[in-house]
């Protein structure tokens, strides 16, 4: 009786063992493609336009703080703590690269020369970018560099 029962429930099985996993498959391959839209999602759009302050405090003596003014082309002109460069920003999903161009000559106070070049080399090896409270932060540098979008 128990083998009946048992050859009985085999071939009622057998036409839905396939269906099982093709079900199971389907089933994760939506829920792959909605984590992957939920990321898409959760990932902010870069801040082309815009004019962000770096998130420091002015040096001795000054007012001035490093300022990165994005256009919406990618180009940026930077104005660091004594000189200024102009930059093209690639960005490609959260990555980042900063190609720096020449800076200016501005007679600067060594504080100020070596403040400028430690936020070059910050820029120069971002690799990942990610807004942060509305601020652009970027690391992959021996710095993460934190600039916040100013409100109106």
């Amino acid at each position: 009786m128990i083998r009946r029962c048992a050859f009985a429930l085999q071939r009622v099985a057998r036409p839905w063992r396939g269906l099982g996993l093709s079900v199971l498959a389907a089933a994760g391959v939506i829920g792959l493609a909605e984590v992957g839209t939920a990321a898409a999602q959760a990932q902010p759009a870069f801040p082309y336009g815009q004019e962000l302050r770096m998130d420091a405090d002015p040096m001795k003596g000054s007012k001035k703080i490093p300022i990165l003014d994005i256009a919406e082309n990618g180009l940026a002109d930077i104005e660091l703590w004594c000189n200024a460069v102009k930059a093209r920003l690639v960005v490609a999903g959260d990555t980042i690269t900063v190609l720096v161009g020449p800076r200016t000559e501005r007679q600067c106070t060594p504080e100020r020369a070596r403040a400028d070049e430690e936020v070059l080399a910050g820029l120069n090896q971002a690799t990942h970018w990610t807004l942060v409270d509305n601020a652009l932060v970027l690391t992959g540098g021996p710095t993460q560099l934190k600039f916040r979008m100013q409100g109106n």
